[in-house]
């Protein structure tokens, strides 16, 4: 990095330093984003630990006194029950048969029926709570039947599954660990995004680009100091959202789910070594991508488009639904490996490299295409 490079950095980090709401706004991802996040997977947890008592329309109790008590240990109740708050009911009707008590008395198979509408969204998961709470129920009167003509129980279960888990407790919270890591990556892509939009095009607008490049400094040079401005705070963000989730992720009560989410220090230095390279190509392709543009609002406009490509890759990465190649690609490969170490399994080094590598050739690529954008009039004025 030349002497020129190191001046147009600091005088980059100097103006983005002046502009403090334009920095707030870039940095508000990054501690916002896991106190949010932590506040969704506390409500989360509450929800699945201790569900809400459930009341449902029910006709023909008295039918089956036994059904009704097995559902009311489960805290599933009839609407009779409630005597205040009706719009707590959901629409759900379960209609016991007329014939409930003598098909038991006969040994045949008693009827219940359930109606509700399975599409609506708001009652799918009240709808399997009663399903498997009455699916427990004709197990027990099952096991009973065959008890009292003196079968064992065990007959109809010929292969017993006995299962053991040999997971490590951090390695049990997958879907959490995906969108713990999408979210600190992203952080990448959004710190310096404004930082890259106003020292391209927005320099562009205010036409200090063009008395920048009247002075004697090389094109590279100028791309370089503004490259690693805008990495800075890339970085700068990626570190403010690491440690706002260590904080915030320690408030979350785990131990609930049964796993375990602790972002060490190791982690943390772990995680800006591997990001590092997304850093500069979060930097590199946000800049080509403005200087494109030939307005501040077109470039946003531009970014908020490509942003969705990286997005992506991490989305589908955090939810193991991509194909393997992606683990050789950029950022979806820096975050398989990562995956793998808050698991505390043994790092992917070879795909880990060489997402490293093509990180690094299209970082030199898009930078080599800047300095030529930098040479020509069309990029300079806006034409």
């Amino acid at each position: 990095m030349s002497n020129n490079s190191f001046i147009v950095l600091k005088k980059e980090l100097k103006d983005a330093i002046r502009d403090r709401r334009s920095v707030m706004a870039a940095l508000s991802y990054s501690i916002g984003t896991p106190l949010i996040m932590c506040l969704v997977f506390i409500a989360m947890i509450d929800k699945f630990s201790s569900p809400d008592a459930l009341y449902i329309n029910i006709a023909g109790q008295d039918r089956a006194p036994g059904l009704i008590r097995h559902l009311a240990g489960a805290d599933i109740h009839s609407e009779m029950n409630l005597k205040d708050d009706q719009d707590s009911v959901k629409d759900i009707n379960l209609i016991i048969d007329d014939d409930y008590q003598d098909d038991l008395r006969r040994g045949l198979p008693a009827k219940v029926l359930i109606q509700a509408d399975f599409s609506n969204e708001n009652l799918k998961a009240s709808i399997s709570r009663l399903q498997r709470e009455i699916s427990g129920f004709t197990q027990e009167l099952g096991a009973i039947r065959l008890i009292a003509r003196g079968v064992t129980p065990g007959v109809v279960r010929p292969i017993d599954v006995e299962v053991e888990d040999m997971a490590r407790p951090e390695a049990k919270g997958g879907f959490i660990i995906g969108v713990a890591l999408f979210t600190m990556i992203y952080s990448v892509f959004i710190s310096g995004m404004n930082l890259a939009i106003d020292t391209s095009a927005g320099e562009r607008e205010r036409n200090s680009l063009a008395l920048m490049l009247s002075l004697p400094i090389k094109a590279s040079d100028l791309v370089l100091g503004k490259l690693f401005a805008v990495a800075c705070f890339a970085l700068l963000g990626l570190l403010l959202i690491t440690v706002s989730s260590k904080i915030a992720y320690s408030f979350v009560p785990w131990q609930e789910l049964g796993v375990n989410v602790n972002l060490s220090f190791g982690f943390i230095v772990m995680l800006l070594l591997v990001c590092m390279p997304l850093a500069f190509l979060a930097a590199v392709m946000q800049l080509f991508v403005s200087f494109m543009a030939k307005t501040f609002k077109e470039a946003q406009s531009y970014l908020t488009i490509v942003l969705i490509v990286p997005m992506g890759m991490a989305m589908v990465t955090g939810y193991n639904i991509g194909p393997d190649v992606l683990k050789w690609l950029p950022v979806s490969g820096q975050q398989k490996a990562l995956m793998e170490v808050v698991k505390g399994n043994v790092i992917p080094w070879d795909s880990l490299l060489v997402a490293t590598a093509v990180t690094f050739l299209m970082t030199f690529g898009l930078a080599a295409g800047l300095v030529k954008m930098l040479k020509r009039e069309q990029t300079v004025f806006g034409l």
